[in-house]
């Protein structure tokens, strides 16, 4: 497999970022200016020196890099070594010109300790996902190759309170919210950022995640340019309208926290949405 990596100019973080030659998704979108931009606003609402950031599923950095820049303590996760090579990088550089700092976890985030076979998609290099114990790749991701990677449970690495958690591990998130419980339990003031994807969740049902997300407190939308508080009855039902196995929705949460960061325009686009929308 082709390792190669450039760099490349992105003018709104005043750096150069390191992206993998071979990705077809998120190295483009960043060599044309960013990624996720509405995740990443929502995201930096939220940073503030010296705040504490946890994030899972980290890749080559985007959100870990844009913590530290604004002067975050951030715990990253990356389990796949030759994607962790990029993101410890892009880290350096990014403390080189910000007040934060980075530690960087080459785990997988789970429930418990052990080690596993990661699945990588051949093209999309955001799409790696960790199989249940003697599972082969999934049946959507042809051409995948694996590696054997170590699984740690939070909590025995990261001791909270965090202000901002990012999960992102494709499948992977209930298993890393069950070994985060000390964590969450030590972090009532919480943002959330979190992939929804039930076709490829491992360990519970869309319906169970978002069930543990509202026993936690968090109020919860899409992460979107308007984000309105969902129920998860109403979640479930909008993801359920999408491609199962294209398509996810990245969620946003809070608790303690404000949900709606932006101005009064932003409200009512908020509010519109929430009236127009199913």
């Amino acid at each position: 497999m082709d390792h190669a990596t450039r760099t490349v100019p992105v003018p709104g973080l005043g750096l150069d970022f390191e992206v993998l030659n071979d990705d077809e998704i998120i190295g483009p979108s960043i060599a044309a200016g960013g990624w996720e931009e509405h995740e990443t606003r929502l995201f930096k609402a939220h940073l503030s020196p010296g705040c504490r950031v946890l994030d899972l599923g980290a890749n080559i950095g985007w959100f870990a890099v844009q913590a530290v820049l604004a002067g975050a303590e951030v715990d990253a996760f990356e389990p796949v070594p030759h994607i962790a090579d990029v993101l410890e990088r892009n880290i350096a550089r990014a403390m080189e010109r910000g007040s934060g700092s980075a530690r960087v976890h080459r785990y997988a985030a789970g429930e418990a300790s052990s080690s596993a076979e990661i699945f990588l998609a051949s093209s999309n290099r955001g799409d790696n996902r960790v199989v249940d114990s003697g599972g082969g790749a999934p049946a959507d991701m042809d051409g995948a190759s694996a590696v054997e990677i170590q699984i740690r449970k939070v909590d025995e690495l990261v001791q909270g309170p965090i202000d901002v958690l990012k999960i992102d591990t494709q499948g992977s998130e209930w298993h890393a919210l069950s070994g985060a419980r000390s964590l969450l339990d030590a972090s009532p003031d919480l943002a959330l950022l979190i992939e929804f994807w039930p076709y490829a969740l491992r360990g519970a049902t869309g319906a169970e995640l978002l069930a543990l997300l509202e026993s936690e407190g968090f109020c919860m939308g899409k992460a979107t340019a308007a984000p309105y508080p969902m129920s998860p009855a109403r979640i479930l039902r909008q993801a359920e309208t999408r491609d199962p196995v294209k398509s996810g929705l990245d969620l946003y949460a809070t608790r303690g926290k404000a949900f709606h960061v932006g101005g009064a325009v932003d409200r009512l686009r908020s509010l519109w949405r929430s009236i127009k929308e199913d």
